[in-house]
């Protein structure tokens, strides 16, 4: 007997750490210096925790030997309430977060309790295919609404209207955008928020990014401005406090009370389900959410990111046939070849081409389910030097680069 995978996995894909993630494992084993711009992972670039951060794990290890609360243990709990009520979401208390391995845990939970066959999530193009994935794996279906690059990535209010369907379980805001680094304004969020309130859609708010903020921008949490509708914020740590590995992730649930309740039930069960998350890393909340001073450090002129990101940028503005919309957030870029210049039919043969010749990682477009294949995104995580030069290599193989 031939056993197959689920069809729900087969439209699932994980451009991140797919094919050319592989292949960059094998040209490392055969002596290839490939430097790594796929993925988010701040410590593999000589980025470290804060002290508060390893000082509260050290000091605290053994209260995580049992099993805590489901939803997470109660001192976390709290911090994150009460970060949460400082950025304008009201009326929520410990029993309405919950803590994951990771928001990916979480994404999938909260997807797999709300999705029947052939329900539509409305999602934004670009987009983090976690959403999309976790869409497929729960039996839906992702629908994209466009993110206008002509419009500093912002969605398209428009292009949202005409996408809800009487299918439309909910729709999902990335904000700060992964992987354009966008933060969208009050305005666009309002809009956005108004065309659920019209259809009745739950409104997933991934703001995992919130504190990675350059050039003066502002982040305006999305519950903060819909208190009438039932939003799930995602948030969590891997990003700003340097630590991926722990997979210390939540999500916040507010405005549900009398009419998502059910819903939020199903929440309960598939949390129920794993007993609890990692106990060790939620030991570190607290301490990491008082402690916001290293991740100000990054992102202002002389901090690590924003120099990056500057480096980056100079480079990208002399490379002929290559544009980008400048990032406010997070460190991502998402530049555009000309379709002209290079007549670009296939990102992924692209991603492969660079991979051999230069040795650049980079993710194509299609694995954020763009349309069209004349993206990439980069991580701007190497020092301002190491950027700079893969940028000079990446305009030196696009010289003479044609499909």
């Amino acid at each position: 007997m031939t056993v197959t995978r689920s069809e729900n996995l087969m439209p699932v894909h994980s451009d991140i750490r797919g094919p050319l993630y592989l292949e960059s494992l094998r040209m490392g084993k055969e002596g290839v210096k490939v430097l790594r711009l796929n993925t988010g992972n701040p410590a593999v670039f000589g980025f470290k925790m804060p002290d508060s951060v390893r000082e509260a794990l050290l000091a605290n290890a053994d209260k995580a030997v049992a099993y805590c609360d489901l939803r997470g243990m109660p001192a976390a709990r709290e911090a994150i309430v009460n970060y949460h009520k400082k950025k304008g979401i009201q009326d929520i208390n410990i029993d309405d977060i919950y803590i994951g391995n990771g928001v990916s845990e979480l994404v999938l939970m909260c997807l797999l309790a709300l999705c029947n066959k052939g329900d539509e999530i409305l999602m934004p193009s670009p987009s983090y295919s976690l959403w999309s994935n976790s869409t497929y794996i729960a039996g839906g279906k992702p629908v994209y609404y466009t993110c206008d690059e002509s419009n500093f990535w912002y969605p398209d209010i428009d292009d949202i209207r005409r996408k809800v369907t009487p299918k439309t379980r909910a729709i999902v805001i990335i904000n700060p955008n992964n992987p354009t680094g966008a933060v969208y304004p009050k305005e666009i969020l309002l809009d956005m928020i108004q065309i659920a309130r019209e259809n009745n859609l739950l409104i997933f708010s991934d703001e995992i990014y919130d504190r990675l903020l350059m050039d003066g921008v502002e982040h305006i949490s999305t519950a903060s401005l819909a208190p009438d509708l039932t939003v799930i914020t995602t948030n969590g740590l891997s990003k700003s406090h340097i630590i991926c590995g722990f997979r210390c992730g939540w999500m916040c649930i507010s405005g549900y009370r009398g009419k998502a309740d059910d819903y939020i039930e199903g929440i309960f069960q598939m949390a129920a389900m794993r007993l609890c998350s990692n106990a060790l890393t939620q030991l570190v909340i607290p301490a990491a959410l008082a402690d916001d001073a290293s991740t100000q450090a990054m992102m202002v002129p002389g901090g690590r990111i924003y120099e990056q990101r500057e480096a980056t940028f100079r480079e990208i503005e002399k490379i002929d046939g290559l544009t980008c919309v400048k990032n406010h957030a997070a460190f991502y870029a998402f530049p555009k070849l000309d379709h002209k210049k290079f007549n670009i039919s296939d990102d992924k043969k692209f991603a492969f081409d660079l991979l051999h010749e230069k040795h650049i990682f980079i993710v194509p477009g299609s694995g954020f389910d763009y349309h069209t294949p004349d993206h990439f995104r980069i991580v701007m995580l190497p020092e301002p030097h190491e950027m700079a030069q893969a940028m000079r290599d990446m305009g030196d193989f696009l010289k003479d680069y044609r499909q």
